[in-house]
């Protein structure tokens, strides 16, 4: 292997000091989270009536200036494949279950609005939390208490 400064390289390969994309779940939600942490007080509209909405059309509800439109104006998260600022977007790319994005974005829960504060703590929650804590709960017989799964789906 043949080792070369920088400025060598430059005539050789397009050589950028751009960002790695972020590919995990993980990365994903703790970027989120530090984009809204820049200005904590903010508040964010919230999506309403979630759960009103019948499934066909959930994935196409948006507000303006909600936490997800913050999300889409940042450049990084877009190039690592976040195409857009609706609900169903939202929880494909950062990988959210349908009761947690409903708790972050829905007015049945926060209001009409959400600060910007409570949304990223909320999400450092979910990217800390563990699957295997989860599982073991499952096969500890969780799953037989009703409704538990609506939680967790």
């Amino acid at each position: 292997m043949e080792h070369r400064a920088v400025d060598q390289l430059q005539g050789i390969a397009k050589v950028s000091a751009e960002p790695l994309l972020l590919s995990t779940r993980r990365a994903r939600l703790e970027r989120w989270a530090e984009i809204l942490e820049r200005d904590p007080g903010r508040l964010f509209a919230t999506l309403p009536e979630v759960e009103l909405v019948p499934w066909p059309r959930r994935g196409t509800l948006r507000s303006d200036n909600s936490p997800l439109t913050l999300a889409y104006a940042d450049s990084l998260l877009r190039a690592s494949g976040l195409t857009g600022d609706t609900y169903g977007e939202g929880r494909r790319f950062f990988g959210l279950r349908e009761g947690q994005v409903h708790r972050l974005l829905c007015s049945c829960v926060n209001g009409r609005q959400i600060r910007a504060d409570l949304t990223a703590r909320r999400l450092r929650g979910i990217a800390d939390y563990r699957m295997e804590r989860w599982a073991v709960g499952l096969a500890a017989g969780a799953a037989s208490v009703p409704g538990l799964m609506f939680l967790f789906g």
